[in-house]
This record gives C-alpha cells, structure tokens and sequence, in this order.
C-alpha cells in the first residue's frame, strides 16, 4: 500500500511517504481504531497477533483491501468471491461463512464510525510452530481494519503519475499464481524499490515473455485511437476489482475494451494511460521511462472513466447503516 515520492533525482535522496504513510497529528489520534480479530473487536492498542502465526512467519495467508463510499461498501461480493477463491488455491479454510464476514466487516465500521474510507481484511493460517508445514497450524485468523486512505494527493490525481519498468519481474504463475491474492507481496514490493530508487511513482512489472503484467499494486490500461487495451489475466495481471469495473464502464460508454499482450513500447506509443486498483481508483500516467505519453496529461477516455467511476462509487454497494 506503501507509495513513497522520492525528491530529487538522486537514489540517495529523502523520501516521502504516501499521504496514508505520514505521521498522524495528535488530533487524529485521539480515536483509536477499532479492530476485528477473530470475533472479537479490540482497541487498535490491544490488536495483536503471535508471533507464530504464519502470516507473519511465512506470509501465509490472503487478503482483499475494499473501499466503501458515501456509507456504502463498494463491490463487496465480489470482494469477497476473490478471497474465498484465493483462500481455496492455497487450501486455506476460511473459519467463517461469507454472511458473518459480511456483518463482522459492517460492523467494524461502524464501530469506528466512518462513512467513507478502507477496509483490509485479512485470514492468516494461524498460530503454529516455527515449521513450514501449515498442518501444525489449527485455526486461520481473521482480522478486519476499517480506517481511512489517500493514496495520492489531489495533485498527483490531477496530473498523472511517472513509471518506470523494472528489472524485477512479476511472478511465473507455475511458481506462485498471481491470481492469488496472498500476504507474500516480496515480488511486488522489490518492484516498489526500484520505483523509489528510480524516483518515479510507480513500476511496470513485465512478465518472462517480457509483455507488461501490471503495475506494483494496480492494473495497466492503454488507449490507442480511441480503444483500450489491458493485458489478460494470464499475463500475470490480479483479476481486479477495478479493473472489472472499468469493463462495465467501457461497455455502457461504448468504447471498445480489448485484452491483449502489451509491450513497453505499446505504452510508449499510448494515446493515454491509467491505472486502476481499489486503493488507487482510477488515476492517470503521464510518463513512462522518461517518455512523455501522449498529450502530458490525463487524457478524454480517462476523464469519461473517472466520471462514471465516481458516480458508480457514490451511488452503488452494500449498505452499511441500513
């Protein structure tokens, strides 16, 4: 989740930390959070885990970040369908039904009475010992955080993002499927590194046939004489909530969405670029490796997409005081 803004060009230069990531003001601090953890909901002071859970041994576990809006949850179910399939690729056992996750994530809500904000919602494999073997741990953990994010600021939102590809590649999905959206985000977060080191906002993650996958925590789009273009899934790109929502738009907008491999030249040459993940919505790129994309600013198709988006957002979702 971590989106650091390097100042500067050198790789020794400070970095800033995303909104999300800066010091808290004593104002803010004044109202702990609330935190479900396995039934229970806590003081974000008495919210701790073992230190032989797995999650944090091993990073065994899975997750799904949710945004809510205007006091509705956005896409919840499907959410929630991605964390059900995740937890069955890695044969981790859910210990509750999707209906009491649905009410324990409500309730972790209102419980700290937001109406807008983030929800992480995580099951790890639970306590064990300091083994590999999962079997030595008896029951999943599940914990629920509801706070608040801003991901970019205002002004980045406006005027787009710098990426840069990376050396690091995305994850073969012969040795760790992508697709499953598990606590081990090493590969994603060596990416973010070189971005950082690179003082660009984000990195291009390439897959072995060196075809963009996705970026360090979102999917890639292009436009192209008017139509867009995204990789597929089995490029290696996380099946995105977003991602499937900008398919809707696209199809009630009448603009012409295709799935296909991408080069980096391909994003290179783009009209347009943006980007599109729960915590980062959709936002723009407006250079890539040094290359200026297209106008140099968002562009009419992004514009049409973070519209409709926003309406979607504020009018659409689970009802959370209902």
């Amino acid at each position: 989740m971590d989106e650091p803004k390097q100042a500067g060009g050198s790789s020794k230069a400070a970095v800033k930390p995303a909104l999300e990531t800066q010091p808290v003001s004593s104002k803010a601090k004044a109202k702990a959070l609330t935190i479900y953890i396995d039934g229970k909901y806590v003081p974000e002071a008495e919210a701790k885990i073992s230190v032989f859970d797995h999650g944090l041994l091993y990073g065994d576990g899975v997750f799904e970040g949710i945004r809510f809006y205007n006091g509705r949850v956005f896409r919840l179910e499907e959410h929630l369908d991605r964390l059900w399939d995740s937890a069955r690729s890695i044969c981790l056992e859910i210990p509750i039904g999707a209906e009491e996750m649905t009410e324990a994530l409500l309730e972790t809500i209102r419980k700290n009475g937001l109406n807008e904000g983030y929800i992480r919602l995580i099951v790890t494999r639970g306590v064990g010992n300091l083994g590999l073997n999962p079997a030595q741990c008896k029951r999943p953990s599940v914990i629920i955080i509801a706070t608040t994010i801003a991901l970019y600021s205002k002004e980045v939102c406006e005027t787009g993002l710098t990426v840069v590809t990376c050396a690091t590649r995305r994850t073969n999905a012969a040795a760790l499927n992508p697709a499953v959206k598990s606590l081990n985000y090493l590969n994603n977060v060596m990416a973010r590194i070189e971005a950082n080191l690179a003082g660009a906002d984000e990195a291009l993650m390439l897959n072995d046939a060196g075809n963009v996958a996705e970026c360090t925590a979102d999917n890639v789009f292009i436009v192209k004489r008017g139509q867009i273009f995204t990789p597929p899934i089995a490029a290696g790109a996380l099946r995105g909530i977003t991602r499937s929502v900008v398919f809707d738009i696209a199809a009630e907008l009448d603009l012409k969405l295709t799935e296909t491999d991408i080069t980096r030249h391909d994003v290179f040459v783009a009209d347009e670029c943006f980007l599109t993940g729960t915590a980062a919505e959709l936002i723009p790129v407006i250079k890539a490796d040094g290359r200026t994309l297209g106008s140099g600013k968002p562009g009419p198709i992004y514009t049409r997409m973070i519209g409709r988006f926003r309406e979607l957002t504020r009018a659409t979702g689970t009802p959370i005081f209902a």
